[in-house]
């Protein structure tokens, strides 16, 4: 049977896909009939996730621009074309107030939510997007759209994203599609020391009843991915379970706040 996505024989790099959210997104695609190329820093977590999804996987840092650049190297060697790019790894570091923030921490979570999406699609652009057309997709966060305490170098980045997308989406049109995904509260590793203690409390402040699992936002990248999706480009889709409309949950908001207090006091 036909995928309805259209993405069968096409190639996708996705970055941070040993696990979580990463991972559930290179499944969808193998799902879709497309080839994956993998990254993470865990070189065991990224052969198997590579062997299990039938694709290639390469270890390293997407803060470090070589590994980029081998990355899409790798993807071109193996498989002979890139059609996505799907820029998921990401740091929420560091954590605290903005006055106590180290200045190189600030510019690491910048260079991994920021500058590294930037690198790679430049690396791809260059060595087949540009000829050959295709699509960007990069995952950002719901908390983008607000302020929340200790958080500020990552939202500030993941906002910095958002611009990001929509500029190369102007940039690079009509060659290249270039969106993004903002999820909510889903359920990873990432986020465990949030959900895990209070996760019915938390679903219960949600229009949709639950948090999110990684097949939700896997989802929505894809379909962004696709040609389902051929006439969008610029666009950020919120995927948060009714997050953003939650008016009257604020109780809930308060205590995901103080959770991720909690969770960091000394």
């Amino acid at each position: 049977m036909t995928s309805p996505y259209g993405l069968e024989g096409r190639v996708a790099i996705v970055t941070g896909a040993s696990r979580g959210i990463g991972l559930a997104v290179a499944e969808a695609f193998v799902a879709a009939g497309a080839r994956v190329c993998v990254t993470a820093r865990d070189p065991d977590a990224v052969r198997w996730a590579a062997e299990d999804l039938g694709g290639v996987g390469l270890a390293g840092s997407v803060a470090d621009p070589g590994h980029l650049r081998e990355l899409t190297e790798l993807a071109l060697r193996e498989f002979g074309r890139i059609d996505v790019v799907v820029n998921n790894a990401a740091t929420n570091e560091p954590y605290g107030p903005l006055m106590d923030a180290d200045p190189d921490r600030w510019r690491e979570a910048f260079n991994v939510n920021v500058e590294a999406p930037l690198r790679l699609v430049q690396y791809a652009w260059r060595a087949w997007l540009r000829e050959h057309g295709g699509s960007v997709v990069n995952v950002c966060t719901e908390g983008a759209g607000h302020v929340g305490p200790n958080v500020g170098a990552y939202g500030t980045s993941k906002a910095a994203l958002l611009h990001l997308t929509q500029q190369l989406s102007g940039e690079l049109a009509p060659k290249v599609r270039v969106n993004s995904v903002s999820p909510g509260l889903v359920r990873t590793e990432m986020a465990r020391f949030v959900w895990e203690q209070a996760e019915d409390e938390l679903a219960a402040g949600l229009p949709l009843g639950r948090i999110g699992e990684p097949e939700d936002i896997a989802r929505a990248v894809v379909w962004l991915a696709s040609g389902a999706a051929e006439w969008i480009t610029g666009a950020d889709l919120l995927v948060d379970g009714g997050t953003r409309v939650r008016a009257a949950h604020t109780t809930t908001a308060y205590a995901v706040h103080e959770r991720l207090r909690a969770h960091r006091a000394p």
